[in-house]
């Protein structure tokens, strides 16, 4: 479980987020959506550690992040699988290679058990041995993504980040991934935290949303509740266009 409190953080004198205090629980996925520019993307830094915040709590399980020394951030790290929006796959390494890499970086581990562990890991996303020899660029948009998550769970992370997972996929790719980030995130009772907005995934795999709005915490719930909340700043976002405002009436007749 990872605990926000009373977050801030500015730049260049700037506020970008204000007062935030939230949870996200493990075993769930949990989403922090909003529009661009609405501080999502900084709160998730804020909470990975990429960004320091002003003043506030991040906590890991009760280890506050804000306060640890840069060897406590570095071994917490050692926790965390992150997906990057554009799978940031190394080009020069094989399907396989890719997913050793934080294992050869991270454990004492030997060679064969870093292969074993790899090699289950992308059997566990469904990829096929027959790739596991490709580059990243002779295989589809896809099957990068699912080589990003097996890399991302190789370490058998408590917590997952994933930023935008399915940009750039195609939608019956995207439930795919939405799909298999639940199952890893159950099976696995990690703290799964998604930056996202898409409308398909939040209303696929949100079993807990935050929605920020102009830096502040606008709406806490999960995807059931989506279609029944009056509150204003949700409804606006989510009920943007023509589709989903249809599909809020018929649920509501």
């Amino acid at each position: 479980m990872i605990e926000v409190k009373n977050l801030y953080k500015s730049f260049d004198g700037k506020e970008v987020l204000r007062d935030i205090s939230t949870t996200f629980y493990n075993g769930k996925v949990n989403q922090i959506i909003g529009q661009s520019g609405s501080g999502k993307t900084v709160l998730m830094k804020c909470i990975i550690g990429l960004y320091k915040a002003d003043r506030g709590e991040v906590l890991y399980d009760d280890r506050d992040l804000v306060d640890m020394s840069d060897k406590e951030v570095k071994l917490l790290h050692q926790e965390v699988g992150m997906l990057f929006q554009g799978s940031a796959l190394f080009d020069s390494q094989s399907v396989l290679e890719n997913v050793m890499f934080p294992l050869e970086m991270f454990t004492n581990k030997t060679k064969k058990e870093i292969e074993e562990r790899a090699t289950f890991c992308l059997s566990r996303v469904n990829i096929d041995p027959v790739a596991f020899h490709l580059a990243p660029s002779e295989i589809s948009g896809g099957m990068q993504k699912r080589v990003a998550i097996a890399r991302a769970i190789a370490l058998n992370p408590k917590y997952l980040f994933c930023d935008e997972p399915n940009s750039g996929l195609d939608p019956v790719t995207s439930i795919v991934i939405d799909k298999l980030i639940a199952e890893i995130t159950q099976e696995y009772n990690i703290t799964t935290i998604v930056n996202t907005h898409d409308m398909n995934s939040i209303m696929e795999t949100g079993d807990n949303i935050v929605l920020i709005k102009k830096g502040v915490k606008a709406w806490q719930g999960s995807r059931s509740e989506i279609f029944h909340s009056d509150n204003e700043a949700l409804n606006d976002f989510v009920f943007a266009s023509q589709l989903f405002k249809d599909v809020r009436n018929s649920q509501n007749q």
